[in-house]
């Protein structure tokens, strides 16, 4: 006889609960404890003039930026997470506009709350250029190079950028040495308008382009992309849950608003540090720098290790085009304000630098590939960099 199967009525699976990642763990708690640094920091008007002895108050800048530093790390994690819901280019330009905002608030600090430093800005931009251009594209192709050997790039987004960076940099940190209309490595207010009005303008059209026409300039070429494509069909950005990329937005905003007001009191450790220990001035232009380029730094690598060159070659360039069209502006805004003459063209030893960094990253970049070797020539810049302002 046959038997009949009775089926069994059963509940709709309960979802599993919500389990937090090491790394979210470790991001929810340096950004609480950011916020709850600067409220206390705020709260009580503590600022480090109140404060006695070296040890003291260069153990709480430490804090400061270790604090600073942890609310970056989360900024990067849900600008990762945004770049995987969203396609390129708009993914790095979340990080490039973090990175922007972080630097511009710590030099507006440092501006506002220490001795006038006219070449603050030249020092950053320089510090941000070898950083992006020598640091972070040095350690992405060597790391990308060790573990894939060579990876291919989209060479027409890649000279894209560096079609603009090249002349920018130039007219910024070599052209006032040579002009006339001034005394010295300045420019005069209308050539500051000009350059001003030129980055702006450029960066704009430069983002137009990159959004628009010719998206596909920096889309990725690697093998990486062509597994994906092989994979199951996934939502498309037109098809995503908004409600998780709002989540995530609004986890970026809250990792970086605490980095922009604690900027207040790192900016003046660093032009306290300066004056105190006699460093150079080029010192406080590294830390900005660093600060605001760690986010973007950490998302290079981590795409050249899974082989996503062309994010990597996006973020690199990218930052360093974007301080140059959206800093440099807003610093000489801000300069001509409240009337300080920036000194911007770089002595002998620095414009070698530069111009022999504007070199290896074209020979670097014309090549539409990446290979270890390539990225030792940058780190070796990058070095050279770094010693030449210890000892200069």
């Amino acid at each position: 006889m046959r038997k009949i199967r009775h089926r069994v009525k059963t509940s709709p699976a309960l979802p599993p609960p919500k389990i937090y990642s090491k790394s979210q763990i470790i991001g929810l708690i340096s950004v609480s404890l950011g916020w709850m640094a600067w409220v206390v920091l705020h709260g009580n008007g503590l600022t480090f003039q109140m404060l006695e002895g070296n040890t003291l108050i260069f153990g709480l800048a430490a804090i400061i930026f270790i604090l600073m530093l942890g609310c970056v790390l989360s900024v990067v994690r849900n600008a990762d997470r945004l770049a995987d819901l969203l396609p390129e280019p708009y993914g790095t330009l979340v990080l490039t506009l973090s990175s922007t905002i972080i630097e511009v608030s710590l030099m507006l600090q440092v501006m506002l709350r220490g001795k006038e430093n006219p070449a603050l800005l030249r020092d950053t931009v320089f510090a941000i250029l070898m950083l992006s251009m020598n640091g972070m594209v040095g350690l992405a192709i060597t790391s990308g190079g060790w573990l894939h050997r060579e990876q291919s790039f989209n060479l027409r987004g890649a000279l894209s950028f560096v079609q603009l960076i090249v002349p920018l940099s130039l007219m910024l940190l070599i052209m006032p040495n040579y002009t006339v209309s001034t005394n010295g490595p300045t420019l005069d207010v209308h050539q500051e308008t000009y350059l001003g009005l030129l980055s702006v303008v450029v960066y704009v059209l430069f983002l137009m382009l990159q959004t628009g026409r010719h998206r596909s300039y920096f889309n990725h070429l690697d093998a990486a992309v062509e597994e994906e494509t092989n994979k199951p069909h996934e939502p498309s950005v037109h098809d995503r849950n908004w409600k998780i990329i709002s989540t995530v937005v609004f986890g970026l905003v809250i990792s970086l608003i605490p980095v922009v007001l604690l900027s207040e009191y790192l900016g003046e450790a660093i032009n306290y540090g300066i004056d105190e220990l006699d460093a150079p001035t080029a010192l406080g232009g590294l830390i900005i720098a660093s600060l605001g380029l760690t986010s973007e730094g950490i998302g290079a690598i981590r795409a050249a290790l899974a082989n996503r060159i062309q994010r990597s070659v996006n973020i690199c360039l990218g930052s360093a085009l974007s301080t140059i069209g959206l800093t440099v502006p807003s610093i000489l805004i801000f300069a001509s304000f409240i009337g300080i003459e920036l000194t911007l063209g770089l002595d002998g030893t620095n414009a070698t630098l530069l111009l022999a960094t504007l070199l290896i990253t074209i020979l670097t970049f014309v090549s539409g590939g990446a290979n270890i070797l390539q990225g030792i020539v940058h780190l070796t810049l990058f070095v050279g960099y770094f010693i030449f302002i210890i000892f200069p």
